[in-house]
C-alpha cells in the first residue's frame, strides 16, 4: 500500500486567513492542502472545529468560501469594492451552520458546533471572516509581498508594516534570493 503524501498546513494565528492559506503559492506553482475531503476534516480538527466527516461536495463548498474570502480579502488589501459574488457566498456560509461561541474557564473563545458539520465549521470561518472584513479587529488585512504566494494575511504588527504571510516561508525565500543575487553581483563585479 502507498503512502500518500499530503504538504503541511499553513497554521496562523487567524482562523480566516489561514483557512485562505489552504491553498498557497496562488501566483506561481499552486499548492492544494486540502486536495480530499480527509484532509479538510483534519485542518478543521487542527483549527479547533472538529467534524465528523466531509464529502467531495462539501469539500467544494469549502473551497468556494476559501476562494471567495480571498477575493474579498484581496479587494479590501487593495482598497477595491468587496466582489458581490464574495459576498454572497461569505455571507451564505456564515448563516448556514449552527454553532455557538464558548468561553472556557481560562478566558479564550472556542466553538461548539451544534451537529459536528462541515457547514458548522464553515461557518465559523465565514463569521471570523467578516469580522476582519468589516474592520472590526486592530490590524489590517494585506497581501503577501512574494510575487508568487499574493497570499492575504491579517497584519498586526506595530505600524502594519509586515510583508510577509509567513518570515517562515515566504520572507526567507525572498532574504535568500536577494542574498544569492547580491552574491552573485558581487562575483561578476571581482571576475
Amino acid at each position: 500500500m502507498a503512502v500518500v503524501y499530503f504538504p503541511e498546513f499553513r497554521l496562523g494565528k487567524v482562523l480566516a486567513t489561514s483557512f485562505t492559506a489552504t491553498l498557497s503559492e496562488r501566483c506561481g506553482e499552486a499548492l492544494e492542502r486540502i486536495p480530499v475531503p480527509s484532509r479538510l476534516v483534519d485542518w478543521l480538527a487542527v483549527n479547533g472545529l472538529a467534524v465528523d466527516s466531509c464529502t467531495q461536495s462539501q469539500l467544494d463548498h469549502a473551497r468556494e468560501l476559501r476562494e471567495s474570502i480571498h477575493a474579498a480579502a484581496t479587494a479590501v488589501a487593495n482598497q477595491d469594492p468587496l466582489p458581490s459574488s464574495a459576498v454572497q457566498v461569505i455571507n451564505d456560509c456564515s448563516t448556514r451552520g449552527l454553532a455557538s461561541a464558548i468561553l472556557t474557564a481560562e478566558g479564550s473563545r472556542e466553538w461548539r458546533l451544534s451537529s459536528a458539520s462541515v457547514e458548522d465549521a464553515l461557518s465559523v470561518i465565514a463569521a471570523d471572516a467578516i469580522s476582519l472584513l468589516a474592520g472590526e479587529r486592530e490590524g489590517k488585512i494585506s497581501l503577501c509581498a512574494s510575487p508568487t504566494c499574493r497570499a492575504a494575511f491579517f497584519d498586526t504588527s506595530r505600524g502594519c508594516t509586515r510583508r510577509w504571510c509567513d518570515m517562515n516561508t515566504c520572507g526567507n525565500r525572498e532574504k535568500k534570493a536577494r542574498f544569492l543575487a547580491n552574491k552573485r553581483k558581487t562575483s561578476s563585479l571581482a571576475g
